[in-house]
């Protein structure tokens, strides 16, 4: 795998903190609703050197605060295809929690859509799969005191964030634009996917019931495997270390 260059390094959408020009894959990972390339800070420390984690920075977030948030799936997918498909110089992976699963999926599909190289593996985290229909009503164009509201029940935002005016000020316009990109989102059918994916749900996650979780096996010709891990909607934080083995496990089992 060729190390990115200079510019590379500093581009604005990919967050790589540590180089690694001898890894075997490269992991892409996409952040939930809300979420900065900084809630993968830590994974490069914890995953073995074969694997070298780049985290995705859209807009709106970051560095890129003062850039215009995309509210689109497919907008955003378009766009992420053009800057990341120049990067690709080697075996590649994707990860994505719960907003960031459904751009991992689509931009998967977006690559086999124009003739490019499948990404190694795809791993989707905290999202049921994308044909089964979900009930939730959006939130994203609630009043200010409701979607804080219905924020604080997902249990992503800390309590002293939501009560922090000026911070919910400031964060208020990117969280509404990616419930929007999220929640306006619409499948459409399409042949299953010519790479393996693995699934990790929450065991105690309310907004992700268990049998959301088994329809993904619906997307892939490849091989399917199902974790349930201890933790709420954010088991991506809480049970970290059981994901980040279980995840480099299939890689390097993959790429070896």
């Amino acid at each position: 795998m060729k190390p990115p260059n200079k510019i590379d390094s500093v581009d604005k959408w990919f967050i790589t903190t540590k180089i690694r020009p001898h890894a075997r894959v490269r992991l892409f990972c996409f952040p939930y609703a809300g979420g900065a390339a900084s809630i993968y800070r830590q994974w490069p420390s914890l995953l073995p050197p074969e694997v070298e984690v780049t985290a995705i920075e859209l807009p709106g977030r970051g560095m890129r605060l003062a850039e215009p948030a995309f509210r689109s799936v497919a907008t955003l997918v378009d766009q992420l295809t053009e800057v990341l498909i120049p990067r690709i110089d080697g075996e590649f992976a994707f990860f994505g929690h719960s907003m960031g699963a459904v751009i991992a999926f689509e931009l998967a599909r977006e690559f086999h859509r124009r003739g490019k190289p499948a990404p190694r593996w795809i791993f989707v985290s905290g999202r049921g799969a994308p044909h089964v229909h979900r009930t939730d009503p959006p939130i994203y164009d609630l009043p200010a005191p409701e979607f804080v509201n219905a924020l604080g029940k997902l249990n992503g935002t800390p309590k002293e964030v939501l009560e922090h005016k000026e911070l919910m000020d400031l964060m208020m316009p990117i969280l509404r634009a990616d419930f929007e990109l999220v929640q306006t989102y619409e499948y459409t059918p399409g042949a299953p996917l010519d790479c393996p994916i693995t699934v990790f749900g929450g065991l105690e996650d309310p907004e992700v019931p268990y049998d959301t979780l088994p329809p993904w096996k619906e997307q892939t010709a490849k091989s399917f495997k199902l974790h349930m891990l201890p933790g709420d909607h954010f088991f991506l934080r809480s049970a970290q270390g059981m994901l980040l083995a279980l995840l480099a496990a299939d890689l390097i089992r993959q790429s070896g």
